[in-house]
């Protein structure tokens, strides 16, 4: 026990101290879509006025994540330290996403309260995932969007089997699943699965107008809070999400600009050999990309782009995060057998998000075919769903015969991200960040 809480913690400050590190370091106008976000938030700070969908690139986006930081503009700038925005806007991602992590080890100890490991694991696993590691130092909504999401599920996961959601409860999940919403348009995602969570409670005799009323709750408050924005969007462009407005433009150019079913089927072996999303064969594997986004900066918006050891650091990396990866592949099956016992109430919510987050994300990239869609930070909804089944099974494994060797690939692992997603600690960044399109030449 001593052992494992001075393992966990030092790992964990470690995390910590990479985050702060990044925040501090990491250029404030790189990143995904950073220096649109900026704009916009810049215009928002001078008179709080929301611009029309096709007036910038991110203005088509929920307004929540700009209006919040907009504020935190203005209140630095009454200060007197307005330029210090750069360092308190990515300080703030990474609270955001360290509050992710409060939650999921909350969630594991009520799970299995007698089970520290599980609760280190359900914590280390989302401080060492890159995906998390990199939005944490990024101007953008993400992991706002996240942390709202994750709220709403964890407001249902920790009910007692069994027991019915309170209409108050339910309100206060439609709450937080609408400013999801309202932040990023997969919050939708999060309302769906609050609602449909509490509507399943009808399924029990004598129960149906109960969950009748608690799933109008959830919808009311989801809709308040954040669905006026997809609605106004829808008026004023004819999408909820519009894509092809003027801003838009230059990214329909990009590749591949089709997708095919063999695009969701295949992974190839770039995955490992040269993780980096303009490999051609990475370009028509959806999961593949994914994968090496997720575990790795395969947008290289952290590493450079024209480096051999890079690729062998996401080689190496990659293969080791086959292993908490089929932990989570193994712990939803786990959930979905439970699910029918009707042992816990968090797994109902769990899977809900996973099946519609992963569904909503292939229906996604196959409506905007271009490989800058396809990135890992885009399921970082799925955190909580993540953490509780892959801790839940590696808690198992890692009591199991092949224990020390499981334990010493995941901080290897650990070790690996340490290396690749600490901002200019090892590899120095000097190109502009992103992959270019099209490439340079000899490149």
């Amino acid at each position: 026990m001593k052992r494992l809480t001075t393992i966990s913690v030092a790992l964990a400050l470690a995390a910590v101290a990479m985050r702060v590190h990044n925040a501090l370091h990491y250029p404030a106008d790189w990143g995904f879509d950073a220096s649109f976000n900026w704009r916009y938030i810049y215009r928002l700070s001078l008179d709080w006025t929301l611009p029309p969908p096709e007036a910038g690139w991110s203005t088509s986006d929920p307004p929540l994540f700009y209006y919040t930081s907009a504020a935190v503009m203005r209140c630095l700038a009454a200060l007197g330290v307005r330029d210090a925005a750069v360092y308190a806007l990515p300080l703030l991602s990474a609270l955001a996403g360290l509050g992710i992590v409060a939650l999921a080890v909350a969630l594991a100890r009520r799970a299995a309260p007698v089970d520290p490991l599980r609760a280190a694991l359900a914590g280390l696993l989302l401080l060492f995932l890159p995906a998390h590691l990199h939005m944490s130092a990024m101007v953008n909504e993400e992991m706002l969007a996240a942390l709202l999401a994750s709220c709403a599920v964890f407001g249902l996961a920790i009910r007692a089997p069994g027991e019915p959601t309170r209409l108050g409860q339910a309100a206060a999940v439609g709450l937080a699943s609408g400013l999801a919403l309202l932040t990023k348009l997969s919050g939708a995602i999060a309302v769906a699965t609050a609602a449909l969570t509490v509507a399943a409670e009808g399924w029990k005799p004598g129960s149906r107008a109960r969950a009748g009323l608690g799933t109008a709750a959830v919808l009311i408050a989801a809709l308040l809070a954040g669905g006026w924005f997809p609605a106004r969007s829808l008026l004023a462009t004819g999408s909820p999400q519009p894509i092809g407005l003027p801003a838009h433009v230059g990214m329909l150019a990009l590749p591949p600009g089709e997708r095919a079913l063999g695009d969701y089927l295949r992974v190839p072996l770039a995955t490992f050999l040269d993780p980096q999303l303009l490999n051609p064969d990475l370009l028509r594997s959806v999961w593949g990309s994914t994968f090496a986004t997720v575990w790795f900066d395969g947008h290289r918006y952290f590493l450079p782009r024209e480096d051999r050891a890079v690729s062998w650091l996401g080689g190496v990396t990659l293969l080791l995060a086959l292993l908490p990866t089929a932990a989570f592949a193994a712990g939803l099956a786990r959930g979905a057998r439970r699910l029918r016992r009707a042992r816990s109430a968090a797994d109902l919510p769990l899977l809900l998000l996973t099946a519609l987050t992963i569904a909503g994300y292939a229906f996604y990239t196959w409506r905007n075919p271009w490989f800058v869609v396809v990135k890992g930070t885009s399921l970082l909804g799925l955190s909580l769903p993540f953490s509780y089944y892959a801790s839940e099974t590696l808690a198992d494994w890692l009591r199991g015969r092949f224990r020390r060797q499981l334990a010493a690939a995941l901080l290897a692992l650990a070790v690996c991200v340490a290396l690749s997603c600490t901002f200019d600690l090892v590899f120095e960044k000097t190109e502009v960040s992103g992959l270019p399109w099209p490439p340079a030449e000899g490149g």
